[in-house]
């Protein structure tokens, strides 16, 4: 027993527990709540980039996620506590909340708030394993789950008081609650940056999402981010896979396809791509998608823009009452292109800033 002790303690203080324990919005778990909580960790949820997820419930009856952190040694004990420190800080309704840890293990466990619909990947590109494969997703709903999923990237580059990169963007990485709310998570990328650094010498990420210019250079920024969140707009537009038909990449076919025609219309998911009015709103997302893939990183916008022109996309589709038969239908939709910084008529994929005072002179009541 006093030898059971003496590593537990050891082990809290290898992990950070000095530190941590001392959060007032973080809840510290003893390895005994842990084992209560997971039932053993006989509940296995998926695998993350560090270990494998585990169900579990609360005294409370409220359901949670515990996962694997990363290995602490001395060297690393102060950037993981920071990182578990500003992950706590993150309260937003799109980032997956970090309840508390376990720190009383050879490696910490991280508590987090459960999402029950599973990631977006599964649901758009189906999983045996999920219920909700291949669920059909109406447009408005996309176009939520992309603004809300951007906003709380925006929230994580600009609204807090760290430089926070995600590093990992991938629709596999974003979480849906009970009513289809998007959540950011798996931070796990962001935690091999050590505070103020820009560069890993440990490239890592998820191919077809992955920055080309981290994966050559190392250097990870947030216009990163808006380079993944961009292959994810794809995803959503178009219900492919980063690679479909074994070979061919969602990325390329559909720059190809836009340089091409002006537009990535060809590639649009048939479900949903139905009436003018949606395919419309389809082509400012893939114009949006082109922007942020852009390989020059200066020409990107950042998530601030991004997540401002997915919002009023959608107030305006919410809000415009455009009817697609009458005469001035044309004029209508050439206002409101204008408004988002494109030209409907031009056959070139190439955007600017939107100019939301024009926007707001159109459509008055958004």
């Amino acid at each position: 027993m006093a030898h059971h002790k003496r590593r537990t303690n050891e082990l809290f203080r290898k992990n950070g527990g000095s530190v941590l324990q001392e959060l007032e919005n973080l809840r510290i778990f003893t390895r005994e709540e842990l084992k209560k909580i997971t039932k053993n960790n006989s509940h296995v949820l998926g695998k993350g980039g560090s270990g494998h997820v585990y169900k579990g419930i609360l005294e409370d009856g409220t359901m949670v996620a515990v996962k694997t952190a990363i290995e602490v040694d001395e060297a690393r004990k102060e950037d993981f506590t920071n990182e578990v420190i500003i992950q706590s800080q993150m309260i937003h309704k799109n980032i997956i909340k970090l309840l508390g840890c376990c720190l009383e293990v050879d490696v910490p466990m991280l508590v987090y708030e459960f999402a029950p619909k599973g990631n977006l990947y599964d649901i758009l590109h189906g999983n045996k394993a999920n219920r909700y494969q291949r669920l059909r997703l109406p447009l408005d709903l996309r176009l939520d789950i992309a603004a809300e999923s951007a906003e709380g990237l925006k929230y994580m580059h600009s609204s807090t008081n760290n430089t926070i990169r995600h590093g990992d963007v991938k629709a596999a990485n974003i979480l849906l609650d009970e009513h289809f709310m998007p959540k950011i998570s798996d931070f796990g990328t962001s935690m091999l940056l050590s505070r103020g650094e820009d560069f890993t010498a440990l490239v890592v990420g998820s191919m077809g999402y992955i920055d080309p210019v981290f994966s050559q250079t190392g250097l990870l920024t947030q216009k990163s981010d808006v380079y993944s969140f961009g292959v994810v707009l794809l995803e959503l537009i178009c219900r492919k896979p980063t690679i479909y038909n074994e070979h061919c990449s969602l990325v390329i076919e559909f720059r190809r396809a836009h340089e091409k025609n002006g537009s990535g219309r060809a590639m649009f998911d048939e479900d949903i791509a139905v009436m003018e009015e949606d395919v419309f709103v389809m082509e400012e997302m893939g114009r949006l998608a082109i922007e942020c893939l852009e390989e020059e990183v200066e020409n990107r916008p950042d998530m601030k823009e991004v997540a401002e022109r997915l919002v009023m996309l959608r107030r305006a589709r919410n809000h415009g009452q455009w009817n697609y038969g009458s005469p001035a239908h044309h004029c209508r939709k050439n206002n409101f292109a204008a408004a988002l910084g494109t030209d409907v008529s031009r056959t070139t994929s190439s955007s600017t800033v939107p100019l939301i005072p024009a926007m707001r002179q159109e459509f008055p009541n958004l």
